[in-house]
């Protein structure tokens, strides 16, 4: 991965518009380290290959970003990215880490679905 581009992934969001997509979504607030303290309260979000078709997405902010789709019946979105990677299946990879690489959230789009 690698800090975000912009320009390159607003691009990848593009090609992603108007036909059916798999997201993985992704967040937590430390669920992976909730052992080391109790006093932490665990906070998770985890969706993956929900199927959608998306109208419109955009990629704001100056870092770390907020990246939103536009659905058939609403939004989805996901702030404090400040990574990504187009991999391999052409899959747009997004990931935001807290300071020392934890990673707190993660928004990936794919044609196909992901395994599970």
């Amino acid at each position: 991965m690698k800090a975000i581009n912009k320009e390159d992934v607003q691009a990848s969001l593009q090609t992603f518009l108007d036909e059916p997509v798999y997201i993985h979504l992704e967040t937590t607030t430390g669920s992976y380290s909730a052992h080391k303290n109790e006093q932490n309260m665990t906070v998770v979000a985890f969706i993956r290959n929900a199927k959608v078709v998306c109208s419109r997405a955009k990629i704001t902010g100056n870092g770390p970003y907020r990246a939103g789709l536009k659905t058939e019946e609403g939004w989805i979105y996901a702030e404090g990215l400040t990574d990504y990677t187009i991999d391999d299946e052409e899959r747009l990879l997004l990931a935001g880490y807290l300071p020392g690489g934890k990673l707190a959230i993660s928004l990936q789009i794919s044609k196909k679905p992901f395994a599970v």
